[in-house]
């Protein structure tokens, strides 16, 4: 990585990665499709691959991926952001509170004012007074969910609708769609064909009757990787992030940056609480983040601090979630099979190629337990279930951290004159 500043150019923190090439995301979402379209003819069960689970399965993962570009936001600038939570929980009142006073997008622009205040505070915290990172975020986590409680008591309670806990139905955001191709994507999808009908009903999902904050959530997604990996500011965020020392003789205010940077990951953390509220649900209730700031914090270092990655693991976790909800324990029973293929082509490959015999044999063991539990069972118990893509998040995150880089200076503390 270089950085420009004036007439000079020096090297900051030279970034070793293998860049994917374009091509490989259509063909890697095409293998994705093949697969899907094995196991439904294998185990019959069609809710693993419609229209209206993949539509769930987008709708569920774009408040992970908000917070997940959140958390890469402000690693990326060397802060480390375990308050993602608390940044979605004042996401949630904030949307509400505006959407009531002044309409759906107030209250979009409510929930990232809210989230942004939460950043700030944490990179007061931890820019300005050096405080532990994980310190700050946990307390900033537990702080969140206390002032939302008195916020929503103190506005809503006396509403119409509203209570101490929730607040009164808010306006709904509009929703977009291209017109005219839903039917016919239905009629191809109903007729169960290899892989076309898989692919019918992927493009139904994305072209029928999107939330306009889905959309928007894309675009950031896009946005961030532009931002961050195509501009000047974006690498003097990122430097921040890998060498603070070298960036500040280079004449960056990694201050600065990382102020912003953690500020803006409290706004797309809070617009993910924002979508809660105004999309996924119809109104505010208290703890209805249940935990998803954490899982897009664990969306992010799936995604090895990228935004692709970021979306791939919300994704992951969206479709688990939708999944369950929708096709119950026969779905997710039918993805038995192929969790335990993975895993054992996965042991073979890290103990032929990779020379990782003891990692290796355990995925082979585990996916022998796999496959042999899907030969044995007709179903999951609804608690297994339930908590299918806690576990699903947990085991990709254990088997994908060999590939992890986080940036370097993460979670250090920096004080202004240490490159001087």
């Amino acid at each position: 990585m270089s950085l420009s500043v004036g007439t000079e150019r020096e090297t900051v923190a030279a970034e070793p990665t293998r860049r994917i090439p374009f091509w490989a995301w259509p063909l890697a979402l095409a293998a994705i499709l093949v697969v899907l379209s094995l196991i439904r003819l294998v185990t019959g069960i069609g809710d693993i691959s419609s229209s209206g689970t993949l539509g769930a399965t987008l709708a569920l993962a774009m408040p992970l991926a908000l917070a997940g570009l959140g958390g890469l936001w402000s690693e990326r600038a060397g802060v480390i952001n375990i308050g993602l939570e608390g940044m979605m929980i004042l996401g949630t009142w904030g949307a509400a509170f505006g959407a009531i006073h002044g309409g759906p997008w107030a209250g979009v622009l409510g929930a990232m004012v809210c989230g942004a205040l939460g950043g700030l505070v944490h990179a007061l915290a931890t820019v300005t007074f050096g405080v532990d990172h994980i310190v700050s975020g946990v307390a900033l986590n537990i702080v969140a969910l206390g002032v939302a409680s008195y916020l929503a008591a103190r506005f809503f309670g006396d509403l119409e609708g509203g209570s101490d806990v929730q607040s009164p139905p808010l306006p709904s955001l509009p929703r977009v769609g291209v017109p005219g191709l839903s039917e016919p994507l239905k009629t191809v999808e109903d007729q169960g064909w290899f892989f076309v009908s898989e692919l019918a009903a992927l493009a139904r999902a994305v072209t029928t009757n999107l939330s306009v904050l889905t959309v928007i959530a894309l675009l950031l997604v896009v946005g961030t990787w532009w931002v961050l990996w195509r501009t000047s500011f974006g690498l003097r965020v990122r430097s921040c992030g890998e060498s603070p020392a070298a960036a500040e003789t280079l004449g960056v205010n990694v201050y600065l940056y990382k102020y912003i940077a953690v500020t803006m990951s409290g706004a797309l953390a809070g617009l993910g609480g924002g979508f809660l509220a105004m999309v996924a649900s119809n109104a505010y209730r208290e703890s209805q983040t249940d935990g998803r700031g954490y899982i897009g914090l664990a969306a992010m270092i799936f995604g090895n601090w990228r935004p692709g990655g970021v979306l791939m693991g919300a994704g992951l976790f969206g479709f688990m979630d939708a999944l369950q909800l929708r096709g119950g324990g026969a779905a997710i029973h039918a993805l038995l099979l192929l969790i335990g293929i993975l895993l054992l082509a996965l042991g073979t490959w890290q103990i032929l190629r990779r020379q990782r015999t003891v990692q290796g044999t355990v995925a082979i063991v585990i996916g022998i337990a796999v496959v042999a539990l899907w030969f044995g069972s007709d179903t999951i118990p609804g608690d297994v279930t339930r908590f299918a893509p806690h576990l699903t998040t947990l085991l990709v995150l254990a088997f994908a951290s060999q590939r992890l880089r986080m940036p370097a200076a993460n979670g250090k503390v920096y004080r202004r004159g240490e490159g001087h």
